[in-house]
């Protein structure tokens, strides 16, 4: 048994990325129905506003989701896990801040706790403070990264080598390739954000669909490095006013007001390119198709099956001259 899907209660080793504010539960519920874990992300949304996503994610899958919840974003921490704990939601998902404080409450109500990790050392930690699952994401991923930029393929084996709780690798993964390699680097699963922005079930922007589909894999930015706080997003009219301003000496307080989960929407949901931003991973490249969320995860096992053998067949080959 897969020690993700096992420990997770789902059929696939695929997590859906916490997408913030424009989280929702149609993609959410989607991603649960068609086998992985999907993930309701809290962003700066008010508690009221999540336990609205919460209910009605309930009322469209009766399979296991997530609450992600970014504990130096959110101005609303206590009062997200009390929902997570009163809405007996199975897995909640830490990001941007130190978990530790928070698990044995977690645990103390059987809700698994999975943390993004970008080193060894955050990892290490993250395993001692006594957390199920670690997410190791490299800086190929979208949205908001670690400063020290570390990429999947060498941040994966790294950390799965280091520790004993199941790994799973994020940034640069939406097929059943990146699954399979992902594999081999010796993650126990995946998580996706981009690829999953491009399916049926999301309710974004048909500009944010067509910028994915048609970027070459060239097509998004680091902004973020001047003020400590790197973001990778879609080079947009906003990203390159972004940057002229970081060049001309932005301040942190006004990165950040110009990266708030209010322009985030802007860009994702409204399509205003010009007063809003589109958070995308460089697998950007690799995307094509809108395809529905149960057809996305059902072609990526049967994708990373094939590569395995396929790979397997290669390898027997060359031992067997």
């Amino acid at each position: 048994m897969n020690p993700v899907c096992d420990l997770l209660n789902i059929k696939y080793p695929i997590i859906q990325g916490g997408m913030g504010n424009i989280s929702n539960a149609q993609l959410t519920a989607a991603v649960s129905n068609a086998g992985g874990l999907g993930t309701l992300g809290c962003g700066t949304m008010t508690p009221e506003e999540v336990e609205l996503k919460i209910i009605e994610t309930k009322k469209l899958t009766e399979h296991p989701f997530a609450i992600n919840i970014a504990l130096s974003v959110s101005p609303h921490v206590e009062e997200l896990i009390n929902l997570v704990i009163d809405h007996n939601i199975p897995v909640v998902s830490l990001s941007a801040g130190n978990p530790a404080p928070y698990i044995p409450r977690f645990h103390k109500y059987g809700v698994k706790v999975m943390t993004l990790v970008a080193s060894v050392k955050h990892a290490k930690k993250a395993e001692e403070a006594g957390v199920d699952l670690l997410v190791a994401e490299g800086y190929e991923a979208a949205g908001i990264n670690s400063n020290l930029e570390l990429t999947t393929f060498t941040l994966v084996p790294q950390i799965a080598e280091n520790v004993h709780v199941p790994v799973v690798a994020a940034g640069g993964i939406g097929d059943g390739k990146g699954l399979a390699g992902s594999l081999m680097l010796g993650a126990s699963g995946v998580q996706m954000g981009t690829r999953l922005i491009a399916t049926q079930e999301a309710p974004f922007h048909n500009l944010y669909k067509q910028k994915i589909l048609d970027d070459n894999g060239t097509g998004t930015v680091i902004v973020g490095r001047s003020v400590g706080q790197i973001r990778r997003i879609f080079n947009t009219p906003y990203a390159q006013k972004l940057t002229e301003l970081e060049k001309a000496g932005m301040t942190q307080e006004d990165y950040r007001e110009m990266t708030s989960e209010m322009h985030h929407c802007k860009g994702a949901i409204e399509g205003d390119l010009d007063q809003g931003f589109l958070n995308s991973g460089q697998v950007s490249g690799l995307i094509q198709d809108v395809p529905t969320v149960q057809q996305l995860l059902d072609g990526m096992m049967n994708e990373a099956l094939q590569q395995i053998d396929q790979t397997k067949q290669l390898l027997q080959m060359n031992f067997s001259k």
